[in-house]
């Protein structure tokens, strides 16, 4: 099962990957991690990887489509693949399609986790006021400012994918503001096919 999980910063979709590596032995294809493991692994596509951020030039989407191509081959004897962080625009949905085609694979499901953005940063903030209290780290852009920043970002670039996968019967929407357990329950319930049409369209 080959699975994308949308969402803005802060939604959850880390957590929540990491829950069905755990409880589905799926394999999370983070762009960011492929970027730099690619970049030190002295492989052609990863030379090609380290001269482009060298650089300091954006990698492209045939890059990184050749980067989940490798991992499509490679990574075997598994519950299939979450993909975070792409594809990020509609050439690279579309591109995405194409590989999964090409080896003879589909996308099952397009979950995104939905949520209201005031409360979304209130509670960022509230957690990162916490983690301060308590002398733990905290990230320097974990405040309401920059948070407005990142979220009207991911809103630009995602929302055209939210109508093409929604256009193609694929997307299915989740509260990402409820307790991390019950989202958890909610989305093995999209992946378990147990969810009504009626209430995937609420």
């Amino acid at each position: 099962m080959n699975i994308i999980l949308l969402g803005p910063p802060g939604a959850g979709k880390g957590t929540q990957a990491g829950r069905l590596v755990e409880t589905r032995g799926m394999v999370q294809l983070s762009t960011g991690d492929m970027l730099r493991a690619a970049r030190t692994s002295g492989t052609e596509m990863g030379n090609r990887v380290a001269a482009v951020m060298d650089a300091g030039q954006l990698v492209t989407d045939e890059i990184v489509i050749g980067l989940i191509e490798e991992q499509l081959d490679t990574r075997t004897g598994h519950g299939g693949f979450i993909f975070d962080g792409f594809p990020r625009t509609l050439a690279q949905a579309d591109a995405l399609g194409e590989l999964l085609a090409r080896k003879g694979q589909a996308l099952d499901a397009v979950i995104e986790l939905e949520v209201v953005d005031d409360v979304l940063v209130d509670r960022i903030v509230g957690r990162a006021a916490e983690a301060a209290a308590a002398g733990q780290p905290v990230r320097a852009d974990d405040n309401a400012e920059s948070l407005k920043v990142r979220l009207l970002e991911y809103y630009k670039k995602t929302s055209p994918l939210i109508g093409y996968y929604h256009a193609k019967g694929a997307l299915t929407k989740v509260d990402g503001l409820g307790p991390m357990d019950a989202v958890e329950d909610e989305i093995a319930a999209v992946l378990d096919g147990v969810r009504t049409p009626a209430r995937e369209n609420a």
